[in-house]
């Protein structure tokens, strides 16, 4: 085998494993949550209701979720992941977390619409990231 059959054979196999590296990386993970809701309102959160737990400012129209630590920790999520809420339209980034005691649970950043979170109440959905 001549010295550059072997060079681009190494190059071919190479690009076919990055490929299939960033191939792994991407795929799309779904997860079975409990889902509440929350506002930023002084009684929901602290003394700083638009400011997350990573020092992000929340504003009253962001699409935005709290996560329990063990999303984490044991899932792979983190600060800025795009997630997929199964009954909700569009994209929510993962901007804040949840208290330790919460074990795979979202809450659903309302803004200010305390009257919307109530609606929403409690339920189990699919969230679903890359």
């Amino acid at each position: 085998m001549s010295m550059f059959t072997r060079l681009t054979l190494m190059a071919v196999l190479s690009l076919a494993s990055a490929e299939t590296s960033i191939a792994a990386k991407k795929q799309t993970q779904t997860l079975r949550v409990t889902a509440t809701a929350y506002n930023a309102v002084p009684a929901q959160t602290d003394a700083t209701p638009d400011i997350a737990a990573w020092g992000d400012r929340l504003t009253p129209n962001m699409k935005a979720i709290a996560v329990s630590r063990d999303l984490l920790h044991e899932y792979g999520l983190k600060r800025n992941s795009v997630v997929r809420i199964s009954g909700l339209p569009g994209e929510y980034r993962v901007l804040d977390k949840m208290h330790s005691r919460w074990n795979r649970k979202i809450d659903i950043f309302m803004g200010k619409d305390e009257r919307r979170a109530r609606r929403w109440g409690r339920r189990n959905v699919t969230i679903e990231w890359k």
